[in-house]
């Protein structure tokens, strides 16, 4: 019998890691954590209580009212999917619009924030049989975990990705915006005093440029499989 393992990726944004991540934790049976979908949630707590004023978020104030935000990952019995809830509500299409992605880098990066739900994070999965996706999962959250990826993806293939994602949403959305918050994402999280966005030095990394998802899923199946004994 293979042993369980707990696998960490982590990457720039919409570069394909949720997408992905289900997947493999689908095939292997393995419990699938969306880390950005939980940073997402306080994002849109803070919208949604008047803490963010012209982009610029009330650190002060959302701090105070972090014991009041409960985030869970309940099972939707028709898709199979992980959905978040937000205080008993369920806030999956709420948390993917832009307006929660041009703020969510800044609520990310406020360390009480992060000191929160990264100790909720390695409580899911202290039992490994994991796949948790994020920015600082192999370099945080999981340090030791048994295998470690970084994926990326030029801006530009990402935003077209994320542009085609909310137009088939039917958001009215232009790329030259979707860009801009891309690029602006990449900026913050890779600057931030905590936690920055970082390869790890033991991270195998996965350049999806080019790749299809089918491609990207069988790299890291094959990946998880010569970790697993």
């Amino acid at each position: 019998m293979k042993c369980k393992i707990t696998i960490a990726i982590d990457g720039h944004s919409s570069t394909g890691k949720s997408t992905v991540a289900k997947q493999l934790a689908q095939e292997l049976g393995y419990l699938y954590v969306d880390t950005g979908a939980m940073y997402r949630a306080v994002a849109l707590f803070a919208l949604q209580n008047g803490l963010i004023h012209h982009k610029t978020v009330n650190k002060e104030l959302l701090i105070e009212k972090l014991e009041k935000i409960h985030i869970a990952f309940e099972r939707n019995p028709t898709t199979e999917d992980n959905e978040v809830y937000l205080n008993g509500h369920n806030i999956e299409k709420e948390i993917r619009t832009l307006e929660v992605s041009g703020v969510v880098s800044q609520i990310a990066a406020i360390s009480a924030v992060r000191s929160k739900l990264v100790e909720q994070q390695q409580k899911m999965g202290a039992a490994k049989g994991v796949v948790m996706d994020g920015r600082d999962i192999g370099t945080v959250v999981f340090p030791d975990a048994d295998l470690k990826v970084f994926m990326t993806a030029a801006p530009q293939v990402r935003a077209q990705r994320r542009y085609d994602e909310l137009k088939e949403r039917g958001d009215a959305i232009q790329y030259d915006e979707v860009l801009e918050n891309v690029i602006e994402r990449d900026r913050i999280d890779s600057t931030r005093a905590d936690s920055p966005l970082v390869q790890a030095p033991d991270a195998l990394l996965l350049d999806t440029s080019h790749m299809d998802r089918k491609t990207q899923f069988n790299t890291l199946l094959q990946w998880a499989a010569s970790r697993m004994g």
